[in-house]
């Protein structure tokens, strides 16, 4: 990976990275939309966090006892899982540093590498989940479809990502998705498994 790493094409790709990433958020934050953005970065960092969706979704899961909901509750949770655990095995072998330096404290468990984003590639698994998946109505399509973008441009703004990083972690997300509908867990599996851990018998 070093070798890899150390290559002149790899290094040109990178270099090249930093300056249209630079290049990019200095000509976004020229617009009033984008600068209001900024604002409330924090939030979108939040709102897709690893840590608070697994949380979350599993006291989703534990909160909200339906059977009609057993099989996308598992099959959303069994993505996340899989997500967390893409993501981390790619960045521990690329190892590309952040833009700068994570020293926010009310950050949610930072680490130092930045390829893939993680941010980016939940976001866009969970966009693709709910309207490829399990079908949320239409008029949702266009508030998640903007979250998932502003998360994205967000970690551009904030200086946790290059440009590179986010669209790598947005295509993992997408495949991650297009993976869970091949494994698709049924809805009787999914019923068993949560009466398994939940040591619920009537599940």
């Amino acid at each position: 990976m070093e070798t890899l790493k150390n290559s002149p094409t790899i290094k040109a790709i990178t270099e090249l990275d930093v300056k249209l990433t630079d290049r990019f958020v200095t000509y976004l934050l020229q617009f009033a939309s984008f600068k209001s953005l900024r604002i409330h970065c924090k939030f979108l960092e939040i709102s897709c966090d690893g840590i608070a969706w697994l949380c979350t979704w599993v006291a989703f899961i534990w909160l909200i006892n339906s059977k009609s909901l057993y099989q996308m509750q598992v099959n959303m949770l069994l993505g996340l899982l899989l997500d967390i655990v893409v993501v981390a095995v790619l960045k521990a072998l690329v190892r590309r540093r952040r833009p700068a330096a994570v020293k926010d404290s009310l950050v949610i468990g930072p680490d130092k590498f930045s390829f893939p984003s993680g941010h980016a590639s939940r976001a866009f698994y969970v966009l693709t989940f709910f309207t490829k998946l399990h079908t949320l109505p239409v008029i949702f399509w266009m508030p998640m479809t903007a979250w998932a973008v502003s998360v994205v441009i967000s970690r551009l703004i904030l200086k946790r990502h290059f440009i590179l990083d986010v669209s790598a972690g947005a295509l993992i997300g997408i495949c991650e998705a297009l993976f869970i509908g091949l494994i698709w867990i049924s809805e009787e599996t999914a019923a068993s498994f949560l009466g398994l851990i939940t040591e619920d018998e009537s599940v």
